[in-house]
Formats: C-alpha cells, structure tokens, sequence
C-alpha cells in the first residue's frame, strides 16, 4: 500500500560526511551501471537504475509491478555484515554474482576475523567498523587478503560510532539494514538521504523513528526485510490499497505459547531462550517470548503500509510457515507461504521488484503437515495490546516502549525480575512518560530512549 511517504530531503541529525575516495568509486560505479542501463532499455524501455520499492504502483491501480526481464546488477551495502541477516545476505549476493555486488560492509566489531575475512572475499572499497581502533581493523583485513592470495587488497575503513552512517551514505543501489537495535536510526536515515533503496531489516529505526524516517523516504525507498511485512507486501500485490480489510500478523506464540498466566510467573531465562523454531540473539529471542516483538512488527506494518491498528491483527501459528496475511474487503485472504527462514524476505529486499532464483527450498508438498491457528492471549502476554496503545500515542512512546524494555531483559536474565515484570516494568514506564511537543526530531528520540532507560532502572532498583 501507498504510505505517505512524503519527499527526500536530508533528515534533521543527519549530518553531511566527505566524498571519500571509496565513496566516490561506489558512486561513479552506480553512476556507469545506470548509464549502460539507459543506453540497453532504449527509449521505450525501462531502465534498471533505483528500483522501485514494495509501495510503489502496487495497491493504487496495476495488482503488482512489473519484473524487469532481465535484472542489472545492483551496488548493495551491508550493515551488520557479520550478524544473521547479514551473513545470509552475503550467501545470497555470492550466490548471484551478475545480480549483486557488495561495495560497503559495516559491523559492530565482536567478529572482526568474520568482517575481515567478508571484505577480502568480495573486495569491498569500504568498510566501517564501531570501533576506533582502525588500526587492528586494517591488519586483519590484510591477514585475512592474504590468507586468500589478494596482499594487495586494501580498503577505505572508517571507525567509531559514526562508521555505519558513513557506509549507509556511500550511494549503493540498495542498502541492506541488519543492524540490531534503535542505534540503527541514523543509518536508516542516511541511507535515505543518499537517496539509495533502503532494504530494512531494522524494524527498531523505523518504530522509534516514525514520522522522522517516513518524512525522509521517497515513495517506494524502503522495502522491508522483516519477513512478517515482506510476506504482508507480497500479499498486498494481488488487490489494490482501498481493498484491502486487514492486515494480519502471524505469531510462533514462543517457548509459552498456551501457558496461563499463573505458571508464566515461574518461567526461568533458559526457558525463554528456548524458541521453538528460531535460534536468535538474547534479546530478540526473549522479546519473541514476550511477544515484545511482535507488538514491534504491529507498529511496524502501521508505519510501513498506513492501515490502522485497529485493523492490524495478530494470530499465533506454531508452525510459522504463513508469513502473514492480507485480508480483502470480498472475504479472500492471501497469505506468503514459505519455509521459516529469512532468506526469501532478504533476497526480496535485494531484488525488489524481482525475485531471486532459488533463494529458498520450496516447501515440500508430497509431506503431510499440519499447520495450526490459536488467536492470541492478552491476558497472558500483554506487550502487544500495550503496543497498540503505544503505537497510537506515537510521538516517542514507541521509543520509550523499546528502551524500557532492552533494560528489562537484561534484568530478566540477570535474575532481578520475573518473566511478566518485564512488560509490567515497560508498562510502568510508558504511562510515566510525557512526549515532547512539535515535529519529532532524532535528539528528541534519543532522549526519550535515555530518560526510558535511566527511569527502568531506577524502578528495578526499587524492587
């Protein structure tokens, strides 16, 4: 659907950063690839420059975009080279070279040897790492170049807590968001401003970001990676926007899925580390517990495809094949059916409009299966009806919803909270804070987050 998106220009807190030779390689190099694009679609052709994004021309009037016949290589940028959603996205572009070429990484820098070893594969020109210390990044680039015959490969790499920002900035056809956590808000916000396709798999930058990140995308600039909203934007080619009924939203129900609410009390950390499906980081993983994430994801959809929250549903599928689901105003619903693995809702993001072959094992129809629907317990897992409320109120409460509660996991798993005190904490906060008046600004954000933070902590202490 057509969010209201509504110019590019550069966000407020994006600050401009130096035509650095490798930036200017990547740009000069997206700068050819479109020319020669032009020059082979002719005049009655389409060119293969930016692609179009999810929103763009599918819900108004044609049912789905147009694939291109034959798709030109695309410049892409990775940020959190080294995390899940990088680490696939990396398999994926190596698997489809005249697709994709990587020309930026970035990474936090806890698996340096991992980055290192990513760069001197695909001969990246620029690199970013979260640390200052660039000169141990460089040496283990050059050990892992030469490692693999290629001593004369030596990037740009930039560091410190900007680095990522750099790399979003550097002009890349798509930008690939796997950063985890609201620090990915800048980055999303450069990348935009550079005017690249923004393949979000950063949920956190757009929720605490909202009317900062739509106001700086251009229609169709993001594409999401989540595979709750990938799913949700492929469904939504098969009608147009006033068509559309409901948006829903399928659940695993995590590792306490149909446990009352009395027993919930008793659950440890280890238990909620247990995903039935997934294995994930700490926080995602307790959040998938929670349900956390999925009151996240239903901000998210209201963000991306402007379809109030009172016609965003959440259901609990175990199974998790469905992705999630459009309803139409005539009763039929069309759901994205697939394994449940991120690769397919990556390779979309790389690809948008066209898929990837192969990016994915088909689900094997010959095997009996049965797949499951249970609505969801508010009673028992409160955090998505208290993110509805959060939603609605916008401004920065989803900010504070979110701060509020990453400090709240890391008490859980410190052993100073029950399970059910992370949402009753988060709660607590979120009706305690008062949001800042005018347009919404990344400062205003960012403290919003340190105050959420700060005042979590003070009541954990209390207790």
């Amino acid at each position: 659907m057509a969010p209201a998106h509504l110019r590019r220009r550069r966000p407020a807190g994006v600050t401009g950063f130096s035509a650095r030779p490798a930036r200017q390689l990547v740009q000069q190099e997206r700068r050819r690839r479109q020319g020669a694009d032009r020059a082979a679609s002719g005049p009655a052709g389409r060119g293969r420059g930016r692609h179009r994004g999810f929103n763009e021309g599918v819900t108004d009037t044609a049912p789905q975009p147009e694939p291109t016949t034959a798709p030109g290589e695309r410049t892409v940028a990775i940020l959190g080279s080294t995390g899940s959603i990088g680490t696939q996205a990396i398999d994926i572009v190596r698997r489809n070279p005249d697709r994709f070429r990587v020309v930026a990484l970035s990474a936090g820098g806890s698996r340096l040897d991992l980055l290192a070893e990513q760069a001197a594969q695909l001969q990246v020109p620029l690199v970013g790492v979260a640390t200052d210390d660039v000169g141990s990044v460089r040496a283990a680039i050059a050990n892992a170049a030469a490692a693999q015959g290629l001593s004369s490969y030596t990037p740009e790499v930039v560091g410190g807590a900007d680095a990522s920002e750099q790399v979003a900035s550097c002009g890349a056809d798509v930008v690939l968001n796997g950063i985890t956590g609201s620090i990915g808000l800048r980055p999303t916000l450069a990348a935009l401003a550079a005017g690249s396709t923004l393949a979000l798999a950063n949920k956190e930058s757009l929720i605490v970001g909202g009317p900062i990140v739509k106001r700086a995308a251009a229609p169709g600039q993001i594409v999401p990676v989540d595979s709750e909203h990938s799913a949700i934007a492929q469904s939504l080619r098969a009608g147009s926007e006033r068509e559309v009924r409901k948006l829903v939203i399928t659940a695993s129900g995590g590792p306490f899925r149909g446990m009352p609410a009395d027993e919930i009390k008793q659950v440890t950390p280890a238990q909620a580390l247990a995903h039935p499906n997934f294995a994930m980081g700490k926080v995602i993983t307790t959040n998938s517990a929670t349900l956390v994430n999925k009151g996240l994801e239903v901000i998210e959809a209201h963000l991306l495809f402007d379809v109030p929250f009172d016609r965003i549903e959440v259901v609990v599928h175990p199974q998790q094949f469905i992705h999630s689901m459009v309803e139409f105003v005539d009763g039929a619903v069309v759901a994205q059916i697939g394994l449940p693995t991120m690769l397919v809702p990556i390779a979309l993001g790389l690809g948008w409009p066209d898929r990837v072959p192969d990016a994915e094992t088909p689900i094997d129809w010959t095997k009996a299966s049965d797949w499951r629907f249970e609505p969801l317990d508010d009673d028992a897992f409160p955090a998505v009806r208290l993110a509805r409320q959060v939603g609605e109120a916008g401004s920065t409460f989803p900010a504070v919803y979110n701060a509020a509660n990453e400090e709240c996991v890391e008490a859980f798993h410190a052993g100073l909270i029950g399970f059910p005190d992370i949402v009753g904490t988060v709660q607590r906060v979120v009706e305690e804070h008062q949001a800042p008046g005018g347009e919404l600004t990344v400062e205003q954000v960012l403290a919003a987050e340190d105050w959420a933070r700060a005042r979590a902590q003070e009541i954990l202490r209390q207790r």
